[in-house]
């Protein structure tokens, strides 16, 4: 391996720290230097995570890019960092996301006055400064969750990605102020932390018990993969990481933080939020639950199966009657994540790689969801389907890109939401075929309120009170683009993202079938 095969994934991982100390020592009066920092990082996250992709090697499959460092060897306890075929495209998927969260953030340091119109109330006081420092930190965690092969460091990086939020949403986020329905955006983030801290009480407790009773004297998850433990204790503490962890990925009915916390995070917030933190819930599933507690694992999923399901339709059916832009994407998200865990709940290798693929999606797809509702916000000030229409006349680049993102949702062939679906309803006819059904009314479902917001929002008659409204600017279309080029590169030609998913979890399922 070459130095930078070495040392790529402490890049990506401490880079974000880096740019946080920089942007520390830049004086807040200089609000467009810590911009350009944030944008200097960001391509450097996408271009260090582009190289982790292009380098890992799917015909040898298994952990590659190694590289440990040990802390605590009283305890077993050491930085040890890797990738494998379910990691690498989450590692890609946060580079794009970031770099383009850090595009859409421009406005971040400008000052807003006034009150929004049912949808929120702009912040007054932006501090971009203190915004960045937050983002990049919860990216690190985010990085390090990831790549991380030892538990203790994963649980730690798995925390860094969640605190943040709690000052990112109720500093710089928005209220929702509908005459029927308000949420502060202190209450969302109040809730978000709150039930994303008693997830992972649940998960510690398990990691805890984990290490305790294999008597292995580490953290390193490729050796306690190999310890055999007592069938009756996969079956106790199974749940508590399934549900620890599922808290984060929006498994009903631990999902309502969700939709409260995406609505009020600002714009790049809310693209980090749901597009790649409620992975790392699914992730956490994957590489703690499934991979060392394989019998709890096959004892539980026909349950996991029936909850997702409920994801499904729950999601789909509630973000059908939402009147704020951003509860519709909202309610969306709890909706395909239902689709992640029900592709994990098949237990087969067509199913859960479709889960793996629908998560690279998925995050994907509402990032840029987000990306351009935060671009009508800004522009429109509310974001209440009602008082919105016609704006594609106005916003022509917006609503292209909206209708992309829009069809992929429905699951349009040709996209990136056709191809991941696909696996998984494929996967859950396998085992669990009237679930599966469901599922798809619950695809049904998705077409019926995502064209009829289209409809409604974009291309209905043109209300006077738009007629001035700008469209989305340069830096904004180009992030936008990224996303959308995503989108399209996986739904035409997924090959390179499924071998690569295929080598993690036919290695996974090995182990489950072994069990």
């Amino acid at each position: 391996m070459t130095f930078f095969d070495t040392h790529a994934l402490e890049f990506l991982v401490f880079l974000p720290v880096v740019a946080a100390v920089v942007i520390l020592l830049v004086p807040a009066e200089r609000p467009s230097v810590v911009l350009r920092i944030a944008w200097a990082a960001g391509a450097l996250m996408l271009v260090g995570s582009l190289y982790v992709f292009v380098r890992y090697d799917y015909t040898q499959g298994g952990f590659q890019l190694v590289h440990q460092y040990r802390w605590l060897d009283q305890l077993g306890i050491s930085l040890k960092l890797a990738v494998d075929g379910i990691s690498t495209p989450m590692v890609l998927l946060t580079g794009v996301v970031i770099f383009a969260g850090t595009l859409v953030s421009w406005n971040i340091g400008q000052s807003h006055e006034g009150t929004g119109e049912h949808g929120g109330v702009p912040t007054t006081r932006q501090r971009n400064k203190d915004f960045f420092i937050l983002l990049f930190l919860l990216v690190s965690g985010v990085f390090g969750t990831f790549v991380s092969v030892d538990l203790f460091f994963l649980f730690f990086f798995y925390e860094l990605a969640v605190i943040p939020m709690y000052l990112l949403i109720g500093v710089w986020g928005s209220s929702s102020t509908f005459p029927t329905f308000s949420r502060t955006k202190e209450y969302s983030a109040m809730k978000l932390v709150l039930y994303l801290v008693g997830g992972s009480i649940l998960a510690w407790v398990a990691i805890l018990a984990i290490y305790v009773v294999s008597q292995a004297g580490t953290f390193d998850i490729e050796v306690l993969s190999e310890v055999s433990f007592d069938p009756g204790f996969q079956r106790t503490f199974f749940p508590f990481l399934l549900v620890g962890f599922g808290v984060l990925a929006g498994l009903w009915p631990f999902h309502t933080w969700s939709p409260d916390g995406h609505v009020a995070a600002p714009t790049a917030v809310s693209m980090l939020h749901a597009g790649v933190l409620m992975k790392l819930g699914a992730f956490g599933i994957i590489r703690v639950g499934m991979t060392l507690l394989p019998e709890g694992a096959t004892t539980w999923m026909p349950v996991l199966f029936g909850v997702a399901t409920v994801n499904v339709l729950y999601g789909a059916i509630s973000a059908m009657h939402q009147q704020d832009l951003k509860y519709v994407v909202g309610y969306s998200s709890v909706s395909h994540m239902g689709y992640v865990l029900m592709g994990l709940a098949t237990m087969e290798p067509i199913g859960v790689a479709g889960a793996v693929l629908q998560m690279f999606s998925h995050g994907v797809m509402t990032a840029l969801f987000f990306a351009l509702v935060g671009v009508v916000y800004d522009r429109a000030h509310l974001r209440d389907i009602g008082v919105l229409e016609g704006l594609a006349k106005r916003m022509g680049w917006t609503a292209t890109f909206f209708v992309i993102v829009g069809l992929t949702s429905l699951g349009l062939p040709g996209l990136s939401g056709f191809v991941a679906e696909l696996l998984v309803f494929i996967g859950a006819f396998r085992t669990q075929p009237v679930l599966a059904i469901l599922g798809i009314v619950g695809a049904a479902v998705t077409a019926v309120y995502i064209l009829r917001l289209l409809a409604k929002v974009f291309f209905g008659p043109v209300s006077p009170r738009w007629e001035g409204l700008p469209d989305a600017k340069p830096l904004e279309a180009f992030a936008a683009s990224i996303l959308t080029a995503s989108i399209v590169f996986v739904g035409l030609y997924p090959l390179p993202f499924i071998r690569m998913i295929n080598t993690g979890v036919k290695a996974l399922l090995d182990r489950v079938s072994g069990a």
